[in-house]
């Protein structure tokens, strides 16, 4: 997945979905990030795509992500 692709799959990422992230070759215990209430943030001169909880901003790699889910709105992800 590329930056551009990443960036569309969370384009509907307006502070109403979680979005859990599986990441590839990161060691199993930090190879899952959820970030609640996700809101994508403005692609940027760096062209980085980053996410915000309102408390923390998240740079993702794009390359490293194996998966990732995009909850329905207004409901918590859980490890189910």
């Amino acid at each position: 997945m590329n930056n551009d692709q990443l960036r569309t799959a969370l384009s509907e990422c307006t502070g109403k979905r979680d979005v859990q992230f599986c990441f590839q070759g990161v060691p199993d215990a930090a190879a899952l990030l959820t970030v609640t209430a996700a809101m994508l943030i403005p692609d940027e001169d760096d062209h980085l795509v980053k996410l915000t909880d309102g408390r923390s901003e998240f740079v993702i790699d794009a390359e490293q992500v194996a998966w990732l889910r995009i909850g329905a709105e207004h409901e918590t992800l859980t490890h189910a």
